[in-house]
C-alpha cells in the first residue's frame, strides 16, 4: 500500500511535500552529486512548486523535467514549462537545470525521437516522479481510452506521443516505463471525487481501466500519496 500523508487543506499538504521534496533531493545530492525530479503541471502542484522555488538546496545540482506537457510554445497559458518557470524556476531554483519535453517539432510525434534522446540522457533512475491524476484514473498524459495507452504501458521507450481522446492538443508523456523507472513515486490527491477514484484504483483491476494503477498497484517503487479535503 502506498503511505498516505492526510491533510484538511491543500495548502498545507503542499507544505509538507516540497519539505519532502527537499529531504529527497538534498539526499540525492550526497550520495550522487545531482538530483532528478520530474513535475506534473495543472493547478494541483502550483502551491507545491512555489514553496520550492525558495528553499535552501544545492539546486544547482538538480535536474527538473516534466512528466508530460501539452505540444504548444514554451509561452502558451497551457505549457507545463511555463507553470514550471514561472513557479518553481525563480528565486534561489533557478539554479536548477530544466530538461524541457517540447522542442521545435510541427507535432508530438515529429518531436518524439529528439524527446527521447534527450530523456536517455538523464541520470536514470530519476530520484522523484510527481504525478497528478484525472477523474477519469489518467496519470501523465496515459488516458484511459487514448490509441496510445496500450504502447505507453508496454513501449521500452522513455516517452510517447500522444493524443488525448477528449482533451487539447497532442501531448509528450513519459511511459509507464520510465515513471516505474524511478526511485520514489509521488502522488497528489484533492477532493472528494479524485479520492473516490484513488480508492477505486487502489481495490486493483485492469490498468487500462484506470491508467494510475501502473504506479499504485506495484512494488517496485515505493508510493507516497498527500490527499486533501
Amino acid at each position: 500500500m502506498p503511505t498516505e500523508h492526510l491533510f484538511i487543506e491543500g495548502a498545507l499538504a503542499a507544505t509538507d511535500m516540497a519539505r519532502r521534496i527537499v529531504a529527497l533531493l538534498d539526499d540525492a545530492i550526497a550520495r550522487r552529486g545531482v538530483a532528478t525530479i520530474a513535475l506534473s503541471g495543472g493547478r494541483s502542484p502550483r502551491p507545491v512548486l512555489e514553496a520550492l522555488s525558495d528553499t535552501t538546496l544545492d539546486w544547482g545540482k538538480v535536474i527538473v523535467t516534466l512528466v508530460d506537457e501539452r505540444w504548444v510554445a514554451p509561452d502558451h497559458a497551457d505549457s507545463n514549462e511555463r507553470l514550471i518557470r514561472e513557479t518553481l524556476l525563480r528565486g534561489k531554483a533557478a539554479a536548477a537545470r530544466f530538461v524541457p519535453m517540447k522542442n521545435n517539432a510541427a507535432d508530438a510525434y515529429a518531436g518524439q525521437a529528439e524527446c527521447e534522446t534527450a530523456f536517455a540522457s538523464l541520470p536514470w533512475p530519476l530520484d522523484i516522479v510527481l504525478l497528478g491524476m484525472g477523474e477519469d484514473g489518467h496519470t501523465a498524459s496515459l488516458f484511459p481510452d487514448a490509441k496510445e495507452l496500450a504502447e505507453g504501458l508496454s513501449t521500452d521507450a522513455l516517452t510517447l506521443a500522444v493524443t488525448p481522446p477528449d482533451a487539447p492538443h497532442q501531448r509528450m508523456s513519459m511511459s509507464a516505463r520510465a515513471i516505474l523507472a524511478s526511485r520514489h513515486i509521488f502522488l497528489q490527491i484533492g477532493g472528494p471525487a479524485k479520492k473516490a477514484v484513488y480508492d477505486r484504483a487502489l481495490a486493483g483491476g485492469p490498468v487500462e481501466e484506470l491508467p494510475i494503477r501502473l504506479a499504485l498497484c506495484q512494488h517496485a517503487v515505493s508510493v507516497e500519496v498527500w490527499i486533501s479535503a
